[in-house]
Parts: structure tokens; C-alpha cells; sequence
């Protein structure tokens, strides 16, 4: 099944498909990208050189799903540095970081599918972030069906999409009959709505090549 490659602004987990470049903050009004004392909703940030380090990571990550890819990065690497960044600061926090920050991390995570086992462990550390406030709950469940799938399981929330005869479709769900009433639990749109805004871009990719492949 083919993966429907999405760009995530900060903020929002469920943010626009990637089907051209889309620009996300992190920029000063003048265009630099020098690390700001706070956040894009204009909090204090604990560590403003980490968040900016965090947004550039995102920035390399949607530069390599718009065919603009930044040569020292790739997803591996990315991976072993956010590793490092969870060793030494645990989960980055929207208080560490800012919500921008906190979601380029969980995008960066998201993204990790080459080490599962990494991803098992940032899902339990977002889901305590979420439990204590400091992370946003629609990208915890983003992360749990990203893993669900990764290990083979059914997925809870319906995140992960595939593109089958040009329909966007969910990949297997755990609970279908219930499945509304947890999006709704955590802030995600109805599925219908969801899978609407993503049947354009599985309609262009069954024109361009064909094939099927699960999103997110």
C-alpha cells in the first residue's frame, strides 16, 4: 500500500497533504531562522536553541518528501539524533520547546519506521507528555497507529490511509464501530472528513503510477 506523504505545520497534526510545497513556521517575520525565546503561540520556550534544532530536523524531514531533500539528514539520522535529544532532555515538551518544537519532534518520530523499537519508546514518553499537558493528544494518536501498524496490529484512530483504485481508504481498524467516538476523544476530525481531504492527492498518485500503499 502506498503512503500518502503529508506536510505538518506546527501545531497541527492533521495539517494539509503534501501534494505541493507547503510552507511551516519558524520563521522571523523578515524571512531568518534564528531561534526565537518563544513559541509560534508566543509562550516562553525553555530551550530556544532546541526547538530551532527541531524545526530544522522538520524541515529536512518535509524537504525529503517534496523531492528537495537537505544532503546531511535523512530519516535514519534524524532518528538517532531525536534519540539523543529523548537521552538527555526526555520527551521535548511544549514547555522545553514549544508547541512548534514539541511537534517537530513527533513528526521526526512519527517518521522513524526504520527502528520501530524507537518508536515504541517516544510513544510512551508523548503519552505521558500528553497525560501531563505537554503535548498535543491528536499527535499521540498519530503515533499510535503509526506503531500499531509497524508491529502488524490493527490501527485505533484510522490515521494511517491507504490509497487503493485512487480512494483513500483506512488501513485496518481495531474497533471500526467505535472508531468515530475515539477521534472525537482526541480531537481528531470525523473520518469521512479525513478521508476526503486525502482522496485528491490517491486520485493524482492512481493517475501518475498506480498501486496502493497507508499514510500519515
Amino acid at each position: 500500500m502506498r503512503i500518502v506523504t503529508r506536510v505538518v505545520c506546527a501545531g497541527l497534526a492533521a495539517a494539509a497533504l503534501l501534494v505541493a510545497g507547503t510552507g511551516c513556521g519558524g520563521e522571523d517575520d523578515d524571512g531568518t531562522d534564528e531561534p526565537e525565546a518563544a513559541g509560534d503561540d508566543g509562550a516562553a520556550v525553555g530551550d530556544p536553541e532546541l526547538r530551532q534544532e527541531l524545526l530544522d530536523m522538520q524541515e529536512a524531514d518535509q524537504g525529503d518528501r517534496t523531492g528537495a531533500p537537505v544532503e546531511e539528514w535523512d530519516d535514519d539520522a534524524r532518528t538517532s539524533r531525536l534519540a539523543e535529544i529523548i537521552d538527555e532532555h526526555g520527551w521535548p515538551t511544549r514547555s522545553l520547546v514549544g508547541d512548534d518544537g514539541a511537534t517537530a519532534a513527533w513528526l521526526i518520530a512519527q517518521h522513524s519506521d526504520l527502528d520501530v523499537e524507537f518508536q515504541e519508546r517516544a510513544l510512551e514518553l508523548l503519552r505521558q507528555a500528553v497525560d501531563d499537558g505537554e503535548a498535543d493528544p491528536t499527535e499521540l494518536a498519530y503515533l499510535e497507529d503509526r506503531v500499531a501498524l509497524n508491529r502488524g496490529r490493527p490501527q485505533t484512530y484510522g490515521t494511517q490511509i491507504a490509497c487503493v483504485d485512487g480512494r483513500a481508504e483506512p488501513a485496518e481498524l481495531a474497533d471500526p464501530d467505535r472508531v468515530e467516538e475515539l477521534r472525537e476523544e482526541v480531537g481528531l476530525q470525523p473520518l469521512e472528513d479525513y478521508l476526503a481531504e486525502l482522496e485528491p492527492a490517491c486520485q493524482e498518485e492512481a493517475g501518475a503510477a498506480g498501486g496502493d500503499e497507508p499514510t500519515g
